[in-house]
């Protein structure tokens, strides 16, 4: 497994939390932008800083994300295009994507857009908060805590050299 970061716009507190996660279970993260991030040194941790067009993040995590690796990410086209990868998506708020729901919210943003396209307004995501926080660290814990079973199963099952 393998955790990808849409990290232009994911809360400084999740990418603190993920890292910290990283470097306790030895898990690779890679962090994915457009623009600098500042991200310490590991060896299970690496940044991709892509140029400024606003789809390479996005077809960079497709290219390379495989079905068993999670993403973070606030982007629901993307996600819908992970998870029908057998990726798991989790967003920074905690919400964590699934077949069943994906084309619900993918259709609700493609409405929302259109409203914006033709003029319209409509809200903005709310601020950041403390219960966001809670949430993704709850989410994001239960998924590592699958992940770190299945992988404690495989070593236990694959042969020893």
């Amino acid at each position: 497994m393998k955790i990808w970061v849409d990290a232009d716009a994911c809360p400084g507190t999740v990418k603190e939390l993920i890292i910290r996660v990283s470097k306790r279970h030895k898990i690779f993260v890679v962090f994915v932008a457009n623009k600098h991030i500042g991200i310490p040194l590991s060896v299970h941790i690496t940044t991709v800083r892509l140029d400024k067009d606003p789809e390479a993040v996005d077809e960079h995590i497709v290219q390379h994300a495989q079905a068993g690796d999670m993403v973070i990410t606030q982007d629901i086209p993307l996600a819908s295009r992970l998870v029908s990868k057998g990726v798991t998506v989790i967003t920074p708020r905690g919400e964590l994507h699934a077949k069943e729901s994906i084309g619900e919210r993918l259709s609700l943003r493609n409405f929302m857009q259109d409203i914006r396209d033709s003029g319209g307004t409509t809200p903005g995501p709310p601020p950041f908060t403390q219960k966001d926080k809670q949430r993704f660290s709850d989410t994001f814990d239960r998924e590592i805590t699958k992940f770190l079973k299945k992988r404690s199963i495989q070593d236990e099952t694959s042969p020893r050299q």
